[in-house]
């Protein structure tokens, strides 16, 4: 075990121990790397006695000592070797270089590089060129267009999870700017925005015939996100193939693969342009396109190998916390075990994810409201959404079916029962392109009138 550009050895964490000087370095490194705690100076691996006090010891250093954040960069992990525990900690490549310590700025004292298998203070005109070309048009800094924010929805996911959100949230999760106003990463997260998340299926292998749409958005980005994968999970049907021996079974696209383009496509997405992911389905494929090419220092080689440069840093971390996403770097390796390369396609300004699909995904003279889809969305409707449908005889406003309900408090009507029913496909708006106008109104759509019926 020896030590390279990319990997550095510490056999335990001590007070006088300089984790910080390694971990910014590798923030400050093209394609990041790791530090390994367990394995001494002769290369030996001795082990860690006490793995969850040095993880714990670990996050808090690097959370309260480096600057700019480095939460949502670094994951830290137990791995096991010669049948010992030891500590990993995996740093990603940061995109606000350079990285420093709070202690002593942004100074040769404060920052470092990664030299061949070394970390060594970073020079002065480095120093200031990297923080010349920082990024700056990143979610954390760009200010909220609403300011009036509601975070009942992620209360509810982190509490799931067995964790609790406290008053300071909003800072721990990087969700406010300095100046302490909601940052655009707070807009993305909470329960109302205006962002609009489409998952739309064509009859045939071009975007001419339209046959369904579903809109996931206007909702914290962690709702829209389970949403989609809810959706095209139930439009990657299981295909069975019965022989005198044997019953074999395949899905249109591989499953895992599918969820992490999904997932990529929403942490990674460049939301300072203001364009949403977009999600199509089409007969032949699925199209998975987001906003925003690789990011900078980022090359397509470097990409396919797994390294990471987070755009989202503030999303990457929330969406860890929520398990839905795992380690830094892992999700493009896991796509290119079930499809090839050019599977990816890079432009300036868009990435785009096609899956070919195993074999026709649509049937251009069927109604889209099939039987299989009806069966399936009626599973899928809860008591709450079932009322509603009932009660919807034409065109009526939120208020009166709020009314028809017999419901009283706001959030409740409309996270348990109209936001549902509008994310099924069952209940839609009049006014689509406006949803906050005071003459909108909502009705079934051909589905929710085909499940009333029922």
């Amino acid at each position: 075990m020896t030590e390279t550009n990319r990997l550095e050895y510490k056999e335990i964490l001590t007070k006088d121990l300089d984790i910080e000087k390694e971990v910014i370095a590798f923030l400050n490194y093209g394609s990041g790397g790791a530090v390994i705690f367990g394995v001494n100076n002769s290369d030996k691996v001795v082990g860690i006695a006490d793995v969850d006090d040095t993880m714990l010891r670990i996050k808090d250093r690097l959370k309260t000592n480096i600057h700019p954040s480095c939460m949502g960069l670094f994951d830290i992990s137990v791995v096991a070797q010669e049948g010992k525990q030891l500590v990993k900690v995996t740093i990603a490549s940061g995109s606000e270089k350079p990285y420093f310590k709070k202690k002593y700025g942004m100074s040769e004292k404060g920052c470092y590089m990664r030299v061949g298998t070394a970390s060594e203070p970073m020079p002065q005109k480095t120093i200031d060129r990297l923080y010349a070309s920082r990024t700056r048009d990143t979610i954390s800094k760009i200010v909220s267009p609403k300011q009036k924010l509601s975070f009942e929805q992620l209360h509810i996911y982190y509490q799931e999870k067995g964790k609790s959100l406290n008053a300071q949230f909003a800072t721990n999760l990087e969700l406010v700017t300095e100046e302490s106003v909601w940052n655009y990463a707070g807009y993305l997260l909470s329960d109302i925005n205006n962002i609009s998340i489409k998952v739309a299926k064509y009859s045939g292998r071009n975007r001419v015939d339209l046959i369904e749409t579903n809109e996931y958005g206007y909702t914290s980005l962690i709702k829209a996100c389970k949403q989609v994968l809810d959706k095209l999970d139930l439009e990657n049907r299981t295909l069975a193939t019965i022989t005198s021996k044997t019953r074999q079974e395949k899905r249109l696209w591989d499953a895992r693969a599918l969820r992490e383009a999904v997932i990529n496509a929403f942490v990674h997405n460049d939301f300072s342009r203001e364009v949403p992911p977009k999600f199509e389905i089409f007969n032949d494929r699925i199209e998975i396109t987001s906003a925003g090419s690789l990011v900078d220092g980022l090359s397509e080689k470097e990409f396919f190998k797994g390294f990471s440069i987070p755009r989202n840093k503030e999303l990457i971390r929330i969406f860890k916390d929520l398990d839905l996403v795992e380690q830094l770097g892992s999700g493009i390796p896991r796509i290119l075990d079930a499809y090839p390369q050019e599977s990816f396609e890079f432009s300036e300004n868009f990435l785009r994810l096609v899956f070919t699909a195993t074999e026709q995904v649509t049937d251009p003279v069927s109604d889209p409201v099939n039987d299989l889809v009806t069966e399936q969305v009626t599973e899928q409707v809860t008591e709450q959404v079932e009322q509603l449908i009932k009660l919807i005889k034409n065109e009526h406003s939120g208020a009166e079916l709020m009314s028809l309900s017999g419901l009283k408090h706001r959030p409740t009507f409309l996270y348990n029962y109209l936001q549902p029913a509008i994310e099924s496909g069952l209940v839609e708006l009049t006014i689509p392109d406006k949803p906050k106008s005071s003459k909108q109104k909502y009705r079934l759509t051909p589905k929710g009138k085909s499940i009333k019926k029922q």
